[in-house]
């Protein structure tokens, strides 16, 4: 019961961030192909990495269903194009939508092959972001996670309601449901009241330090 509710999360989570991705690369005028490529990459690339580092099966290799479920995102944004790709809003919600499922993804994958929590955290943020980091590289744009907005910093936040909520000994549907919750929650926050970390400028006057000649 709980692996098929953990891969309902990936199908929904996969659909979320390919949709994010293909929205992005037809704002750029990408071919069918090329949105198709960014939106697969999107939603596989923070996947890929972790179970890298985990060492175990990369997930996306185990089943066509990924391959499938990327396509039919296209086939979404093309045949809803006008409300999926000019409404800043949906492409947020999206994103956020994303992001959260991943991260619970992140950890519950790492905590099932014995690491401690902490390693689930960055696991987490990983399973979010990276895609998303991949992605903006594709598009020539500046990755969002580098950003002052409020992105794998929600991720970190999840991570930790994920484990107060474990250490309380609720069920891990409670768990998980908690993390994305806060997640999608921080995101949705910092977006109504303009919530961001400080940005570190250089100094006023500040001289950018040339490289010596060798």
């Amino acid at each position: 019961m709980e692996e098929t509710f953990l891969f309902l999360i990936e199908v929904v989570g996969t659909v979320a961030f390919a949709i994010s991705g293909i929205r992005l690369a037809a704002t750029k005028n990408f071919d069918w192909f090329g949105a198709y490529i960014v939106g697969f990459v999107t939603a596989i690339g923070g996947g890929t990495l972790r179970d890298m580092l985990l060492d175990i099966p990369v997930f996306w290799m185990q089943t066509w269903w990924y391959l499938a479920v990327t396509a039919f995102s296209l086939a979404a944004v093309i045949v809803f194009r006008n409300l999926l790709v000019r409404r800043e809003k949906l492409l947020f919600m999206f994103d956020s939508i994303g992001l959260a499922l991943f991260c619970v993804i992140g950890i519950q994958k790492t905590l099932a092959v014995g690491y401690p929590m902490w390693v689930g955290a960055i696991m987490g943020i990983t399973t979010g972001a990276f895609g998303g980091v991949v992605r903006d590289i594709l598009i020539n744009e500046e990755p969002l996670v580098f950003r002052k907005d409020i992105y794998a910093t929600a991720c970190l936040a999840g991570a930790v309601v994920y484990w107060i909520v474990m250490e309380l000994g609720a069920e891990p549907v409670v768990q998980q449901v908690s993390c994305a919750v806060v997640v999608i929650a921080l995101r949705v926050l910092a977006l109504k009241y303009s919530l961001s970390l400080p940005v570190l400028a250089p100094l006023p006057n500040e001289d950018t330090p040339k490289r010596s000649k060798q």
